[in-house]
C-alpha cells in the first residue's frame, strides 16, 4: 500500500507497460527516480540548514556566490534569475532581503536603462566568503564523499545532459 504522501500507482511490473499514449516507469526507473528526488530534496534542505549558521539561505548563498564570480561582482537581475533557475520575482524578493543586510545594491544597467543590475558590496563579499567555508564543507561531506570519483563524475555528466535537454523548456 502506498504511503500517505505517495499517489496510488498501478501494480508494479518488471517490464514497461503502456497506458494510453505513455509508458509507465519500470520498477528500476521508479526506484531510481524516487531516490534522486528524495535525496536531492534532503541534500538541499541540509545545505540550507547548515548555511543558516552564516545567516543566509541556500538561495541567498547561490545569488551571492554567482555575483562573487561575475565580472565587477555585478550581473543583470534577469540574467541572474536565468542562471540560478529562479523566477524573476523570486530573485527580486531575495535581492530585497540581501539589500536590507547591505550585501547587495541595485543599479540601472549601464547599457540599458530598463535593466537592473545587482552588485555585490564589500560586506556581501565578506559574507559569501565566510558562508563558502560552510557550504563547500557540506557539499563535500553530504555529496562528494558519498560517491566514488567515477560515480560523482557520472552524476555531473548526467545532470549536464538533463540541463541541456531542458534549456529552453523552463520559463520562470
Amino acid at each position: 500500500m502506498p504511503a500517505a504522501s505517495e499517489p496510488a500507482l498501478p501494480p508494479p511490473s518488471s517490464g514497461r507497460e503502456t497506458g494510453g499514449d505513455f509508458a509507465w516507469l519500470t520498477d528500476d526507473e521508479q526506484k531510481s527516480w524516487r531516490a534522486y528526488l528524495r535525496a536531492s530534496r534532503a541534500l538541499e534542505l541540509t545545505l540550507d540548514t547548515e548555511l543558516q549558521q552564516a545567516g543566509m539561505s541556500l538561495a541567498e548563498y547561490e545569488l551571492l556566490s554567482m555575483l562573487s564570480e561575475a565580472d565587477a561582482h555585478s550581473m543583470r537581475m534577469s540574467q541572474l534569475a536565468d542562471l540560478v533557475i529562479q523566477s524573476r520575482s523570486r530573485v527580486t524578493h531575495t535581492a530585497t532581503r540581501l539589500e536590507r543586510r547591505g550585501w547587495v545594491q541595485r543599479r540601472p544597467a549601464p547599457h540599458d536603462g530598463r535593466g537592473i543590475e545587482l552588485v555585490l558590496t564589500p560586506a556581501g563579499l565578506e559574507a559569501v566568503e565566510a558562508a563558502a567555508l560552510i557550504h563547500v564543507q557540506g557539499v563535500q561531506d553530504h555529496l562528494v564523499r558519498q560517491l566514488d570519483p567515477m560515480l560523482f563524475h557520472a552524476l555531473g555528466v548526467a545532470m549536464t545532459r538533463v540541463r541541456e535537454h531542458l534549456n529552453g523548456h523552463y520559463r520562470p
